[in-house]
């Protein structure tokens, strides 16, 4: 039953006739006979009566112009209940991290968050080798993705994209190499040196072959691993190079010395995936704030 043609019905208990009816609901008397005909077609019973030159409800139309009082209530109490939820940043909010991004984006956006009323943040981290993290965002509410080299179609699947940060990957390299004390260091440089990979199907795995295409040669690949704290670990311990993010590698005491890809200048675009709907919510909101804030403080 559709809920228009019962709202319909309920006014004509409570007013009387169609032309009162028409008048309330910016309607025409024949529109509204129009309604009231198509909704005896859907219940499959008569619902009016004639009474003398105008209508009046059955039995059946009687009770069910009753229980339409109770949806129009329900309706109403939703709509109202909707305002709300729309007008206040409050409720959970549902994030999916990749580890790198967990750790640079999630102690400063919690801390945002206790300042809100009402609002909270539950995150999940996921694999980074997740390539298709649009696959993943029915399942959240905001997915930050990232990508190396040209950014993938994520508005081509009616998602919305929104902008963090574009973070350069460095060299990574053991405090004392030579090569260390350069400002920048060149493919040609690091080709020959053992290198500490990631798995092929990873992101990285493309700038790697773009280091063997520019240099002419290929990189010697002594480990691979996914978790970029190992493979700073190794590079520390001297065991070869790597490539890592900037804002979430080498810091203090790490041993780990980052140094500028010359020729290459490598980034990854780190971005905020969301559905259109969520969008329309304050407390999605709030967060992509937060995240835009702390995305500004890095670069």
């Amino acid at each position: 039953m559709d809920v228009r043609r019962l709202e319909v019905l309920r006014e004509l208990k409570l007013r009387g006739s169609v032309t009162a009816v028409a008048q309330a609901t910016h309607r025409t008397p024949s529109a509204v006979s129009q309604q009231l005909k198509t909704l005896e077609r859907e219940v499959g019973a008569p619902l009016t009566e004639r009474s003398g030159r105008g209508l009046a409800l059955t039995p059946a139309g009687d009770a069910l112009a009753r229980a339409a009082a109770d949806v129009v209530v329900a309706i109403a109490r939703a709509e109202e209940t909707w305002r709300t939820y729309l007008a206040s940043p409050e409720g959970l909010v549902d994030l999916a991290v990749f580890p790198t991004a967990g750790r640079m984006f999630l102690p400063g956006l919690l801390r945002a968050v206790r300042g809100v009323p009402g609002l909270e943040v539950v995150a999940t981290d996921v694999d980074p080798q997740h390539a298709d993290f649009a696959g993943i965002v029915p399942d959240f509410d905001v997915v930050l993705a990232h990508s190396v080299g040209p950014a993938p179609a994520w508005k081509d699947r009616h998602l919305i994209a929104v902008p963090l940060v574009d973070e350069p990957l460095d060299v990574a390299l053991p405090e004392g190499h030579p090569l260390a004390e350069r400002a920048e260091v060149a493919p040609a440089d690091v080709v020959s040196e053992p290198f500490i990979g990631v798995p092929v199907d990873f992101p990285y795995q493309r700038l790697l072959q773009e280091i063997e295409r520019v240099a002419g040669a290929p990189l010697t690949i002594v480990q691979r691993f996914s978790d970029t704290r190992v493979t700073e670990s190794l590079v520390a311990a001297g065991e070869g190079l790597a490539v890592l993010p900037r804002f979430t590698s080498a810091g203090p005491g790490s041993g780990v010395v980052l140094r500028p890809l010359a020729q290459l200048a490598p980034t990854r675009r780190i971005a905020a995936l969301l559905r259109r709907e969520s969008a329309e919510r304050p407390s999605v909101r709030a967060v992509l704030d937060a995240l835009r804030t702390i995305a500004a403080g890095l670069s």
